[in-house]
């Protein structure tokens, strides 16, 4: 797997997605390297709102296709993180304080706007100042780009004056696509008022274009106005495609709900003398009643929300699969997410190069895993802490460590970090979101029959080895509820024992609980 031959051999004909991406980067460059001497990757962000897992998301992924470009290619890349943070806001959010005081700004740039949270600068700055939180705790290598700042700074200026040269052939674009009444009004450039400080939706008129003036109406009254220097910004879909040219922008992708707007910034881009990026459009996280996430409404989960109850491994693999596949993110699956991961991360040693580039946990630490030895999956920790009925840490290493000395014999030094660090959030997510819901019934006169022998056979048996206690649990099943409904018997062990409709592998989960403490589960059961 060192040989760099054979990896990019292998990731040449990968199926995996983040390859396939990084294939149609390998055939953009095939000619050379560009002039600027490297690949550039861009995400962008809005900062209207308070960044949710959606927004790191996107940087996740182009950083998954940066790293399979890196396995294709020797060409140097970088990855700009963009904040939209000129854009004027719209509507206030509902997941913020001082909602008043933001009204009164409506309009204006969100780096002129007050931080609601009386800790930064401005609200954009605030927001900004999350995302980079959000970034830099993965590990993620990215460049910070401010709108304001490109524009203020007159790194924009130029391509600013193009728009204004090529006005004419951007209205020939975008007009066709406009219902007619916003035909009326839209305009490529939006002045910034310099009475109101508000970002204007209103007619413009070129004056100048090399020397970047404009002629518009604000409050009654003709002003002629400079665009440069940060005194106007471009229409959103303008905007994407200056910057696509300015900064020579290899590959950004974007959510479904963009198709439209990658099009038609593409075809601004070409009559701005550039080329489209590269790239993909994902499908939304949708939230647990199926809508969409939105940064105003905050009914998406925050990275801080996830990384309480689950490992940023499980994140980031949740975010791996099916980027073109809606998925429902709330709480839910969270525990989910972190069994199927480490299965995963089980699965890398043994496979051959062609699986492993396959393997979601390749492109998650961009190579071999850290761990891929859990003796306790997530799930079995929650149900451990059910059974228990404690939210003491200490409970819960009780029971592995003795399952841990009986198995490993005294070699567990590897395994202890990653146990350290998911202990303690099986038993905050058990403690939110588990507990409340358990619920114990008494079993049926079949199922205290089918309980009664488990017992017994509890009771002789000198193996606590999980594969032979599941053998028996299933010969039991079989015996009382025939073969075809040993889901029937699965169920009711859930149910009984443990006060849940789901519920872990039983053999391991009795390996590991204890013998005696099962058969006490059992005559609670039974009494």
């Amino acid at each position: 797997m060192n040989d760099t031959h054979t990896l990019r051999a292998a990731a040449l004909t990968s199926k995996a997605w983040p390859y396939e991406e990084a294939r149609k980067l390998l055939k953009r460059v095939e000619k050379g390297p560009p002039a600027k001497g490297y690949v550039l990757f861009e995400t962008g962000y809005g900062p209207s709102g308070l960044p949710h897992i959606g927004t790191f998301n996107e940087v996740l992924r182009t950083t998954m296709v940066r790293n399979a470009f890196h396995a294709l290619s020797d060409i140097p890349t970088k990855l700009i993180a963009f904040s939209d943070d000129m854009d004027g806001l719209r509507k206030v959010p509902d997941n913020v304080p001082n909602q008043e005081m933001l009204a009164k700004h409506l309009g204006k740039p969100l780096t002129r706007i007050p931080d609601p949270f009386g800790e930064h600068e401005s609200f954009a700055h605030h927001n900004n100042a999350m995302l980079r939180r959000f970034l830099d705790r993965f590990g993620f290598d990215y460049e910070f780009a401010s709108s304001t700042e490109y524009y203020a700074s007159g790194r924009f200026d130029p391509i600013l004056r193009t728009v204004l040269e090529r006005y004419q052939a951007i209205l020939d674009v975008m007009l066709p696509t406009l219902r007619a009444e916003r035909r009326a009004t839209y305009s490529p450039v939006l002045p910034v008022s310099p009475k109101s400080g508000v970002v204007l939706q209103v007619p413009v008129e070129v004056v100048d274009p090399a020397r970047g003036l404009i002629r518009f109406e604000d409050e009654g009254e003709t002003v002629e106005q400079s665009v440069f220097g940060g005194q106007a910004k471009l229409q959103w879909k303008v905007d994407w495609a200056a910057r696509w040219v300015a900064l020579e922008v290899d590959y950004e992708m974007a959510g479904k709900d963009l198709i439209d707007s990658t099009v038609q910034s593409g075809k601004i881009a070409r009559v701005l003398g550039g080329k489209p990026p590269e790239g993909f459009n994902y499908e939304m996280f949708l939230d647990e009643k199926g809508e969409k996430i939105s940064k105003s409404k905050g009914n998406g989960l925050s990275l801080e929300q996830w990384l309480t109850y689950g490992p940023e491994e499980s994140l980031a693999f949740f975010a791996y699969r099916e980027p073109k596949k809606a998925k429902q993110l709330h709480m839910g699956v969270i525990p989910r997410a972190v069994d199927e991961y480490q299965q995963f991360a089980a699965n890398y040693p043994a496979q051959p190069v062609e699986q492993r580039l396959g393997n979601p946990v390749h492109h998650i630490h961009n190579g071999p895993p850290p761990h891929s030895d859990f003796p306790v999956p997530f799930s079995l920790l929650l149900n451990l802490a059910a059974t228990s009925g404690s939210e003491d840490p200490a409970v819960l290493w009780g029971f592995v460590s003795k399952y841990l000395d009986q198995n490993y014999q005294g070699h567990t030094a590897h395994l202890l970090p990653y146990l350290h660090k998911v202990i303690p959030l099986a038993i905050a997510y058990f403690r939110d979101f588990v507990a409340p819901t358990l619920q114990r019934r008494a079993p049926d006169a079949r199922e205290a029959a089918a309980l009664r022998q488990l017992d017994d056979v509890l009771a002789h048996t000198g193996n606590d080895d999980p594969q032979s206690l599941q053998d028996a649990i299933y010969e039991i099943g079989k015996e009382h509820f025939g073969k075809e409904s040993l889901r029937d018997w699965f169920k009711a062990l859930y149910e009984t024992l443990l006060g849940s409709s789901q519920g872990p592998r039983m053999g391991s989960f009795i390996a590991l609980y204890g013998i005696e403490n099962t058969r006490k589960l059992i005559a609670e059961a039974l009494a």
